[in-house]
């Protein structure tokens, strides 16, 4: 497995291979690093996620994960992909050949597909091969929301002489302008994750927009200290749209898209009546010495945070740029905090090894209004517990009766 070189200074000489190169930070020996996995490593702990339903294998059958890593031999990242995908296409033609006879059938099997599709192309698209994966696992998506009921609209929204691609779901025979969530995925989640989970948002009578965070999937721009602009934009749009009540619209993010999700309960608090934050960066991830030796290697995550995060930024190739882009990030270090701020709920994990869990305790900390927390002493990042926390619990348990609460749709359904 390739891992990063060094010499006079420091420098990212090579990433290579499936297993993107861990990072090092400028003038730290590499020793300070934690190590990524081997490949045999990843497979081994990859299987072992899949079997206990963990991120990023949720909902992956672990006969379909050994299957795929069967015909994984190096770690190449068009043979990681090739390989998830023989598997997802089997699923996809059986879906195809379903679909006229057996919608509920052939809707679970582009599900299948889909998820192994985007494992594919997991974390970051970074080749040809896994760009392909990254397409086929859209193109599955799309074939199983057509089979929804209620549908599933996808919007696009011009923006910055692009457009921002939104995936738009209403609650079925509600009468009225609805509470709506607007969702932002993390740094290797995409809106489509998001949207199959916020299905479980709609018996409560509300909608939402499932959308990709700034440097990832089909968003218009890249990450930087300014990208929170393409959210406020959804934000106008939604505001003309008739079946949205302007005065209830909430927002979801989870990991790197908590952090925008902060940052827009900040900027965005007067049309924002709730956030959920979930394990939100806020100022010492971006810290030099937390990348150094919590990002870099880091194992909760699966493998490679580190260039995961280099992925997301323009031009951002070597340590160094990172050096340079992570300060400006911090919420302290743009002044935001301390100011007024959206009612919030802020999950975290008290032993995540990805956002300190003094992030946490920063934000609650500030702003002018009473905060939420839900934070699991026995948690990793997200708050999550194999099988006593899983991240669908969270989101059930937790995260919905958040919403339904303080959008005030007076449902019961979330006692249910």
């Amino acid at each position: 497995m390739d891992f990063i070189a060094m010499q006079s200074g420091v420098k990212v000489l090579r990433i290579a291979g499936m297993i993107l190169s861990a990072l090092a930070w400028a003038g730290i020996a590499m020793a300070q690093a934690q190590k990524e996995r081997t490949l045999e490593e990843i497979k081994t702990e990859a299987i072992k996620r899949a079997e206990n339903g963990m991120y990023p294998l949720i909902g992956l059958d672990p006969a379909d994960v050994r299957e795929a890593f069967a015909a994984i031999k190096t770690s190449d990242y068009d043979e990681w992909a090739a390989g998830f995908s023989a598997v997802a296409d089997r699923y996809m033609a059986q879906a195809k050949a379903l679909e006229g006879t057996d919608a509920a059938k052939a809707s679970g099997l582009y599900v299948k597909a889909w998820r192994l599709y985007s494992f594919g192309r997991w974390p970051v698209p970074a080749s040809p091969g896994k760009q392909r994966a990254y397409g086929k696992a859209l193109e599955a998506f799309l074939a199983h929301t057509r089979l929804m009921d209620p549908p599933l609209e996808v919007v696009r929204i011009p923006f910055d002489g692009s457009e921002i691609v939104g995936y738009l779901r209403l609650p079925k025979n509600v009468k009225g302008p609805v509470p709506m969530v607007i969702a932002i995925s993390g740094l290797d989640s995409r809106k489509e994750d998001l949207s199959e989970n916020f299905g479980a948002i709609l018996p409560y009578g509300i909608g939402f927009i499932g959308l990709d965070s700034p440097g990832t999937g089909q968003s218009p721009i890249k990450a930087s200290e300014t990208a929170e602009r393409e959210f406020s934009r959804v934000i106008d749009y939604l505001q003309t749209r008739p079946e949205v009540d302007k005065t209830r619209i909430g927002m979801d993010g989870q990991s790197f898209g908590a952090y925008w999700a902060t940052k827009l309960a900040i900027i965005e608090h007067a049309r924002l009546k709730a956030v959920v934050a979930q394990s939100p960066p806020a100022d010492a991830t971006f810290q030099k010495d937390f990348v150094i030796n919590k990002t870099l290697g880091n194992r909760e995550y699966l493998f490679g945070l580190g260039p995961a995060l280099l992925s997301i930024y323009e031009g951002a190739k070597t340590v160094d740029d990172l050096a340079n882009i992570f300060p400006k990030m911090s919420l302290v270090s743009q002044g935001l905090l301390g100011k007024p701020m959206a009612p919030m709920l802020i999950i975290a994990g008290a032993l995540d090894t990805q956002v300190p869990i003094s992030d946490t305790y920063l934000l609650l900390s500030s702003g002018d209004v009473p905060k939420e927390a839900w934070i699991n002493p026995q948690g990793g990042h997200l708050g999550r517990q194999v099988k006593v926390w899983p991240d669908p619990v969270i989101f059930r348990q937790v995260i919905i009766p958040y919403l339904v609460r303080k959008l005030d749709t007076g449902s019961n359904e979330a006692t249910k």
